[in-house]
């Protein structure tokens, strides 16, 4: 049977928050969380350390403690404190003392009875069907000219059927593109770190896509990446399809997520398919799904 890590060992209701702030950054990293969570989470405790009297112990702080801080953040700081930065302070506290006491370091959890902020992100950006034909014409267009480039309607048409992530898309490999199933062609996509592998997917490519992939692979030679190039000038591809027919929306590769994913909603694809479809975990589809019902006009619940 494992140890508990030192740092954990010596945490009472005695130990004074940030030496206890340490013990949970090692656990932190021991489950492996992202370098950016743990430094954001870290960041949020620390500031409610220095609202607190230096001699203030984990086991000390109650409920009331808390919300002082939190009304603080908003009203008495002198710093904006915006509803997503909040809540994301929130969290972070709500998962520290759960730690604490889940662990048995603290008698109660103060925390627990805080109330959650939820904050939705604005909707994102989608293209019409009229301006999805417009920019697909427009990067059809380029693969004609005296100077042919496919790689534009390649890219384009690839997002917008997929609604691939653009570190996904840069990940891609030719080995990933299946021709010969019996199902049909698809894409896989794949994660080399295991704590994505639930995102791991296939995901059905049309004869369409395939044809001009074909023209496009011989045309740069494409032989291990399926788009070897930077993730700058692929965003620039992008932009100058947009610029090129007067697009005053600014075509992203989160333009053609969100767009995929609004036409497979409209489409009426089953609703846990289409999640399974964007590799995204049940938590994170409960704000998309509410987007894109948002976006689609659909009052009803998923």
């Amino acid at each position: 049977m494992s140890q508990p890590s030192a740092p954990e060992i010596h945490i009472t209701s005695s130990t004074l928050l940030l030496p206890a702030l340490r013990g949970w950054e090692l656990y932190l990293q021991d489950q492996g969380r992202s370098p950016y969570t743990i430094k954001a989470f870290l960041g949020d405790l620390q500031l409610f350390a220095s609202y607190l009297p230096p001699d203030r112990t984990i086991g000390s702080i109650n409920t009331r403690d808390i919300n002082q801080f939190l009304s603080w953040l908003q009203t008495g700081r002198g710093i904006s404190c915006s509803p997503k930065s909040l809540a994301r302070r929130i969290t972070s506290i709500k998962s520290f003392f759960r730690w604490l006491h889940q662990h048995g370091r603290i008698s109660g959890d103060p925390a627990e009875k805080v109330l959650q902020q939820s904050v939705l992100s604005p909707l994102p950006d989608v293209l019409t069907l009229d301006e999805q034909d417009l920019v697909i014409k427009a990067a059809e267009g380029k693969k004609i000219l005296p100077k042919p480039d496919s790689r534009p309607y390649t890219l384009l048409l690839l997002l917008l059927q997929t609604g691939i992530k653009k570190g996904e898309c840069l990940s891609l490999r030719t080995n990933h593109i299946n021709m010969n199933d019996p199902k049909g062609p698809f894409i896989y996509i794949r994660y080399t770190n295991p704590q994505n592998r639930y995102k791991e997917r296939k995901i059905p490519l049309t004869l369409e896509w395939l044809s001009t992939y074909e023209q496009y692979a011989n045309e740069y030679k494409i032989t291990d990446e399926v788009f070897p190039w930077s993730p700058r000038r692929l965003e620039y591809l992008l932009e100058d399809i947009g610029q090129s027919v007067g697009l005053q929306k600014h075509l992203s590769f989160d333009m053609c997520r969100w767009t995929c994913s609004l036409n497979d909603w409209n489409s009426g694809m089953e609703r846990d398919a289409l999640r399974q479809k964007l590799g995204v975990s049940k938590i994170q589809w409960r704000e998309i799904s509410l987007k894109l019902r948002q976006l689609a006009g659909d009052d009803q619940s998923s």
